[in-house]
């Protein structure tokens, strides 16, 4: 299986994180892995810089979109959770694409 694009793992951090507790970014990419039962190679494949692991790149640029339209927070470094408007979007379109993100001002 290939790895996901980052806006096609929108709904598996909000999927993540809607148990409304915080997590850790290394626990949010174990488990988006474990979900899409990556392989090994697949979880250790990098980038073509071999700066970092491409999973961890791609859910690390998932997070910084849903982050910027208000769906999830970091209280603290390291940490995510989803908020009141992620938790409502995620129970309302549990299949968030990139065109239902665009509704949400992104702040730059």
């Amino acid at each position: 299986m290939a790895i996901p694009k980052y806006n096609e793992l929108y709904p598996n951090v909000l999927n993540v994180l809607s148990d409304g507790k915080e997590h850790s970014i290394h626990e949010i990419d174990e488990i988006i892995s474990d979900q899409l039962n990556l392989t090994e190679e697949e979880r250790n494949e990098m980038l073509p810089s071999g700066n970092q692991k491409l999973i961890k790149n791609r859910v690390g640029w998932a997070r910084a979109y849903l982050k910027k339209a208000g769906l999830i927070e970091s209280r603290k470094r390291g940490f995510a959770n989803i908020t009141d408007l992620g938790l409502k979007e995620y129970n309302e379109n549990p299949n968030l694409t990139e065109k239902d993100l665009m509704k949400y001002p992104i702040i730059c």
